[in-house]
């Protein structure tokens, strides 16, 4: 099959591993940053941590959707279907099962009442609107820049079609502005995190162009290569780095020249321009406030911005008391760091949103069995650190 079974060969990963192993330099330490939440769950599936050297590692990002949006925007949208009878909210599955303020989502939300429905597109959220044209429908639209021109559309649709019982509760977030926050964070700082590179996105990049990243390489001297989500994508984007930092280069390459250009979908962003606006400020799960990091939807589609329909108000909200994911999700502590990870919380009861969703870095832990690898590793270590202590 083209484009799978090539980049799936067992026989060229090993080449692949081969080369790294070769040219990873003894006593440096690579630590790459996968932004993208499904390039970390590629990387488990596949066992890439298994094919590179000890002295590269792979450090997970704030690559999940779902799993940055903070505690109190989903209470924002538990507070309206639970005060608002006649509104139904039209969600992806993930964000049903994420835990707001009190361990409470929106599926215990449902169950106590509120009419909240699964959809897999914004068009089917449109659906819903029609056939339920005495109810007000709000569509909660989620994503980075891949999921965002849907968005968009579905709006430009409703106004097409009149659909005055249609509204978006916007919460789409943008990638540059997330890689941005990571490298400005004070060296000194306990929130800073060491990165070497990037491995990055490939389905925002689509959209947005390899170009988007420039300032990655200009301003902070840090290289990018925007992988595909195959593992032969996968370990050549690592080599990539590798060997840009070999050679005291930082540039932005383009390992997934199959589907991402320089400049990205014109089209998909003139709709999105058109649409929405930038947010001054936006708060993200583990990263705080972040300036332009968000879109809201402009004022020429206003009776389309359910935020202003029903005057909903953002207030700050803590997570689950001992969670770890806002540090897991810059990159700060890895899944196995939390006390609550594969105890207290799983992907049955989640506790953080990190374990919920399909791009989560507890999820892909967990689904691929990782966790237990890891804390045979570290039990290992610890046993050597303490002997090596006791002959000293």
């Amino acid at each position: 099959m083209k484009y799978v079974d090539e980049f799936r060969d067992g026989e060229r990963a090993r080449g692949l591993a081969a080369a790294l192993r070769q040219e990873a330099q003894p006593g440096r330490h690579y630590r790459l940053m996968e932004f993208c939440g499904g390039h970390t769950h590629a990387v488990f599936r596949y066992g890439i941590p298994d094919l590179l050297p000890d002295n590269i590692e792979l450090v997970h990002g704030p690559g999940c959707p779902v799993c940055v949006l903070p505690t109190g925007r989903l209470d924002m949208a538990m507070r309206l279907v639970l005060d608002h009878p006649e509104v139904i909210l039209a969600s992806y599955g993930d964000m049903l099962r994420v835990p707001g303020s009190e361990r409470r989502s929106l599926l215990q939300a449902r169950a106590d009442g509120a009419d909240v429905r699964m959809v897999y597109s914004i068009s089917d959220a449109l659906e819903l609107a029609r056939t339920n044209p005495q109810r007000q429908v709000v569509f909660f639209g989620i994503g980075f820049e891949t999921t965002t021109p849907p968005t968009a559309l579905g709006i430009l649709e409703a106004r097409r079609s009149a659909l005055d019982n249609f509204s978006v509760f916007c919460n789409h977030v943008l990638t540059p502005a997330a890689m941005q926050a990571i490298l400005n964070v004070d060296p000194a700082s306990e929130e800073s995190v060491e990165i070497d590179g990037f491995i990055g996105p490939s389905h925002v990049s689509v959209v947005i162009g390899s170009d988007s990243y420039a300032f990655c390489a200009g301003q902070y001297h840090k290289p990018v290569v925007i992988a595909g989500f195959e593992p032969l994508d996968v370990l050549q984007s690592i080599l990539m780095l590798v060997r840009q930092l070999n050679e005291g280069r930082a540039e932005i390459e383009n390992q997934y020249t199959r589907a991402v250009t320089s400049q990205g979908n014109a089209k998909a962003q003139q709709v999105v321009q058109e649409v929405f606006t930038l947010r001054p400020t936006f708060e993200w799960r583990g990263l705080g406030q972040i300036p332009t990091s968000a879109l809201a939807i402009s004022d020429d589609y206003a009776i389309f911005d359910a935020e202003k329909r029903f005057a909903m108000r953002y207030v700050p909200a803590a997570g689950t008391k001992g969670c770890e994911c806002p540090a897991v999700l810059r990159g700060a502590k890895k899944p196995i760091d939390c006390k609550l990870f594969a105890t207290a919380c799983s992907p049955e009861s989640p506790l953080g949103s990190c374990m919920v969703s399909d791009e989560g870095a507890c999820a892909a832990y967990f689904t691929y069995g990782r966790f237990r690898e890891d804390a045979l590793q570290r039990q290992s270590q610890q046993r050597a650190a303490v002997k090596a202590r006791r002959q000293a």
